[in-house]
């Protein structure tokens, strides 16, 4: 309770948790939305946008970490043709967080693409027949229609990109390692610091249950929301 890195750590993951809300889920409706407007034309998009999470992330933590690296590194080399200096994405405690959010972003996102094309099965034929019968175009269907169909998959959608925003660890362990200072600290990162870094066994252990009480009542908290107030189409 009395431990600053750990309430830092903890703040931290809460960050991760609301960017990668306000992120990955729009950006996964609005590709869904796309590929099933769009039909079988699309079906190539679905593949090339569902790889990164094919891939490792360990494997595109170590990608990033060479991509964004001060020297040599993608960003900076545009910066230096463009007559700037070297960029340190991950160097900087200032921007650290939020280029590994970005990268996060980057893997999850297909995730929850796939989750909203599913959603859109769910949604019968005869509703958008039906719409375009009554007048509304593409985008009123979606808006006033598609949208309003698809909450429950939304819903569980968040509760899924909360409860692994929590529990971040490998990508964030492997581009920053917590550093610089603590800017990317998350608790599972403290835990494993602790644990395995410093073999104190013990306060890692209590880390440990810290952050299963926290990431419970956050969780509980937040189906208890979502679903308190019930809906019927």
């Amino acid at each position: 309770m009395k431990d600053d890195k750990f309430w830092t750590a903890f703040l931290n993951n809460i960050k991760v948790m609301i960017l990668s809300i306000l992120i990955q889920i729009p950006l996964g409706v609005a590709m869904a939305t796309f590929v099933e407007f769009a039909g079988k034309k699309a079906a190539i998009f679905k593949i090339i946008w569902f790889i990164p999470m094919l891939m490792s992330s360990v494997a595109i933590g170590f990608l990033f970490t060479y991509a964004l690296a001060a020297n040599g590194g993608i960003i900076s080399s545009i910066s230096q043709l463009l007559g700037g200096n070297n960029v340190d994405l991950l160097g900087n405690p200032d921007t650290a967080l939020y280029t590994v959010i970005g990268v996060v972003a980057w893997q999850f996102t297909p995730f929850y693409m796939v989750y909203c094309v599913a959603g859109y099965t769910n949604v019968s034929e005869d509703v958008y027949e039906a719409s375009v019968i009554d007048g509304a175009n593409k985008r009123q269907y979606f808006v006033h229609i598609a949208l309003p169909l698809l909450k429950p998959t939304l819903k569980s959608a968040a509760v899924l990109s909360m409860v692994g925003s929590l529990k971040y660890f490998d990508l964030v362990y492997v581009m920053t390692g917590g550093g610089p200072g603590n800017s990317t600290e998350l608790m599972a990162t403290y835990m494993y610091k602790l644990s395995f870094a410093q073999f104190n066994m013990g306060y890692g252990s209590a880390a440990a249950g810290g952050m299963f009480i926290l990431i419970s009542v956050i969780s509980l908290v937040t189906m208890k929301v979502l679903n308190g107030k019930k809906e019927e189409y």
